[in-house]
């Protein structure tokens, strides 16, 4: 079915389409064009939605908007945003009297005529899909980057041909009880996170697995070795297993062993390149890198796949060197919105950074933060939210000693400035705050933007 015809089979119906933002506007638009009933719903008033309001207007869009956007939901299909999970109230109420509740990326499954390879995780999702990506654009596939990352893709589905790829990154927020059938799915790792939106930790553990739960045996599932659920995961597949690992050998799957990646199958060994090869720096780039290898092994050849490595420069806000500046080096890693993903990063430099941490509350605990932070940091600047939270952390750490240096900053700016003076020549001033930017900024790209700012002005 294309585009089209779908939009024709639900002219007839009341749509609501709540959140208009990246994912959804250009749905909007598309189902405007196409002489649908559309009501758009926001949070924002017509003042806050600005020219976007003016302009969806004039194509003809409803609107339900203000605190109160919620309340009346009462359509027959209704799209939801990422943010707004299935089991909210208002939603649940909605499907009991009978709407259908779908969502952009889950008619772009429906609809998608190419390939899927789809990554989730904890961590490390975006680099992996964009690994991905770049190892499938090398290889000569037409490539179409999208979900959680880069643009929405469902309004591109017609021109995308069978002999195409998508590749897409999935948030749990997305999955969550969503119905889709990548060819490959991967899941980097599993760590707390977005406690602040899941019914509890199992709900988010869960909402991961919907990557794969309509998997059939022709498909591939890809798993962390090393993670602790990968083994609930495999039980529940339907799909072929492989793996990847840097700490133990495999049969099938790719792998680390004294510093050569290699693939395996059935036992038969490939070795592909040297890991320090890879110009991404740290220990999870490899086990991002192991994991692009295994999505895309039998699609993209091992000379291709080292090209890549050496060259790839990596995604802004993933410890994105900023600037040197009087011997001092600057890294803005503003994507560590969880304390798993911080630790990852300052085991990727290799000497101890002046970090700067704290923001919007998940609800993740920050004890097994705390230590990282003692082992493996110079000096701690805290701002923002969380930031008496992630100190009591440090100060219960076993290694925590009273002259350790540390600094609660409530101002983004001054935190930063503050780094910056008491930062030496030699010394690398970290941004890996552990915690979304939701307290102070519109999102962590926002954040990092903003810190390279302060930076190149200083």
């Amino acid at each position: 079915m294309s585009l089209s015809e779908y939009i024709d089979s639900i002219k007839d119906k009341r749509i609501g389409v709540i959140g208009i933002g990246v994912s959804n506007t250009p749905l909007i638009e598309k189902l405007l064009e196409h002489g649908c009933n559309v009501t758009a719903c926001d949070k924002r008033d017509a003042e806050g939605l600005g020219a976007e309001y003016e302009r969806l207007c004039a194509l003809g869009a409803k609107f339900s908007l203000g605190d109160a956007y919620l309340d009346n939901l009462d359509f027959d299909i209704i799209f939801r945003t990422p943010g707004l999970m299935p089991f909210d109230e208002h939603l649940t109420a909605a499907a009991e009297r009978g709407a259908g509740i779908t969502s952009e990326m889950e008619v772009f499954f429906r609809l998608c005529p190419c390939r899927i390879i789809a990554v989730t995780g904890s961590d490390g999702k975006t680099t992996t899909t964009t690994i991905i990506s770049e190892l499938m654009k090398a290889q000569g596939f037409t490539v179409h980057l999208g979900g959680n990352i880069g643009r929405p893709l469902l309004c591109d589905v017609d021109k995308m041909s069978a002999d195409d790829f998508a590749v897409l990154e999935l948030s749990s927020f997305q999955l969550h009880s969503m119905k889709c059938r990548p060819n490959v799915a991967v899941i980097t790792n599993i760590s707390p996170n977005h406690l602040d939106h899941h019914k509890d930790y199992q709900d988010y553990i869960d909402a991961k697995s919907a990557i794969f739960t309509s998997q059939l045996p022709a498909d591939r599932l890809i798993l962390n070795h090393e993670n602790k659920y990968s083994d609930y995961y495999a039980k529940k597949a339907a799909s072929s297993i492989s793996y990847f690992s840097r700490k133990a050998r495999l049969d099938n799957g790719v792998y680390c062993e004294n510093g050569i990646i290699y693939r395996a199958k059935d036992g038969v060994l490939e070795a592909i390149m040297h890991a320090d090869d890879i110009k991404l720096p740290g220990l999870h780039n490899l086990e991002n890198y192991m994991a692009a290898f295994a999505a895309t092994d039998g699609l993209v050849d091992d000379d291709v796949c080292v090209k890549v490595a050496k060259s790839f420069n990596g995604v802004e806000h993933r410890l994105e060197r900023v600037r040197e500046l009087n011997g001092v080096v600057y890294i803005n890693d503003s994507i560590g919105t969880s304390p798993s993903r911080t630790a990852a990063g300052l085991h990727a430099l290799k000497v101890k950074p002046i970090l700067i941490a704290g923001g919007y509350d998940k609800n993740i605990p920050f004890d097994g933060l705390g230590d990282e932070i003692c082992m493996n940091v110079k000096r701690l600047y805290l701002t923002g939210a969380t930031a008496d939270k992630i100190a009591q952390a440090v100060k219960r750490s076993e290694y925590y000693t009273d002259d350790f240096p540390m600094e609660i900053i409530d101002d983004f700016d001054s935190a930063v400035r503050a780094a910056s003076v008491a930062a030496e020549p030699g010394d690398i001033v970290l941004l890996s705050p552990a915690c979304a930017a939701f307290d102070k900024f519109k999102n962590f790209a926002e954040r990092g933007r903003h810190f390279k700012k302060i930076i190149m002005e200083l």
